[in-house]
């Protein structure tokens, strides 16, 4: 499994993160990753499920990295579904 860099944010953040992934991850493994750095931080915790949106396409959680289509140091979202 290879490290991949991304360009990241989380939804109601004000600041972007350079967040190394796995290419085996699934994207709930992605937000949750994007999450360690603003939620209780700058987010305010919620009891909802996370997502990434690449694109402005929100991915399915159990897609891995290596079938996303997301390259190096592309930028992606992550944040709670509502």
């Amino acid at each position: 499994m290879a490290m991949i860099p991304l360009m990241a944010s989380f939804r109601g953040d004000f600041l972007m993160q350079l967040v190394p992934v796995d290419d085996g991850d699934d994207m709930a493994a992605v937000a949750a990753k994007v999450a360690h750095h603003a939620v209780g931080l700058r987010v305010a915790e919620r009891a909802k499920p996370m997502a990434v949106w690449f694109n402005d396409k929100q991915l399915p959680a159990r897609m891995t990295f290596a079938e996303s289509g997301i390259g190096v140091m592309d930028y992606i979202e992550a944040g709670y579904v509502d």
